[in-house]
This record gives C-alpha cells, sequence and structure tokens, in this order.
C-alpha cells in the first residue's frame, strides 16, 4: 500500500489532482484506513495511469467517470468501453498527423535558416544544387509547391 505523497512522487500527479479523482469517483477502488486516510494499492496505479492517458485524449473528467461506472457496471458495457477507447485512439492519430505537419515545417525551416547562417543570407538556399537537398527536404517542398 502507498500513501497519496509515494503516489504522486510515483507517478508524478500533483496530490491535489489525485485527491480531485478520488472526489471525483475516478478511483472506485481506493481504500482509506481507519483514520480516512487514502490507502493505494496496484490497481490504484493503473488506474491513474488510465485517467493519465485518457486526460491527453482531451478526454472531459466526466467521461472518464463514465468509464469507470461502466468497468464497475460489467461486461454489458464492454461495447461502450471499446468505443470509448477507439475515440481515444483516434483524436491522439489526428493529433500525431497535426504534429507530424509542424514537425516538417520546422525541419524544413530549420533546413533554410541553417543554409542561410552558413552562408550569410536567406536566399542561399534558393541556390543551392538540388543533389545537396536531403530527400525529405524535397518532398516537403513539392508537397507544399515550394520553388527551390
Amino acid at each position: 500500500m502507498y500513501s497519496i505523497g509515494e503516489v504522486s512522487k510515483q507517478t508524478g500527479i500533483s496530490i491535489s489532482a489525485i485527491r480531485y479523482y478520488d472526489k471525483e469517483g475516478l478511483l472506485p477502488f481506493l481504500k482509506r484506513n481507519e483514520s480516512g486516510i487514502r490507502l493505494f494499492d496496484d490497481k490504484d496505479l493503473d488506474h491513474l495511469e488510465l485517467i493519465e492517458c485518457l486526460k491527453k485524449t482531451n478526454m472531459p473528467i466526466k467521461d472518464i467517470k463514465q468509464f469507470f461506472d461502466w468497468y464497475l457496471a460489467g461486461d454489458s458495457t464492454l461495447k461502450n468501453r471499446q468505443a470509448l477507447f477507439h475515440q481515444g485512439k483516434k483524436t491522439i492519430e489526428e493529433e500525431i498527423n497535426k504534429l507530424n505537419h509542424v514537425l516538417e515545417t520546422l525541419e524544413y525551416k530549420c533546413w533554410v535558416y541553417d543554409i542561410a547562417v552558413e552562408n550569410g543570407s536567406l536566399d542561399t538556399y534558393k541556390t543551392i544544387d538540388n543533389s545537396l537537398i536531403p530527400d525529405h527536404i524535397k518532398e516537403y517542398m513539392q508537397k507544399k509547391n515550394l520553388p527551390k
């Protein structure tokens, strides 16, 4: 069993956030000692990890609570829980796609400015030999219809 402080250190989740999750019913199996102090076991740590995972999909707390309600309701809610996870996965895939586009732009701009700084002029990249342009930069330029 772990104290709330130990759990906070172990997970990186603030004590106030853990208390909030408990208050909102997101830790349905959490035990307390005779003094009312929260006692966490490994299953509670797994639940906290899942809560943090679902939060990263921008899922509202009320929807995370719904998941735990479905979980407690048993197998009759398997399809609901499946749909929730598939939606979370879709959300993250869309975010990754957006971030990959951002990364491509930043890689291109880094390349342009690396060449500019190296040669003392922003226009230098426009005259660079095509064979010296990295393939991923060429692909980006073609995709964006950028002139060399």
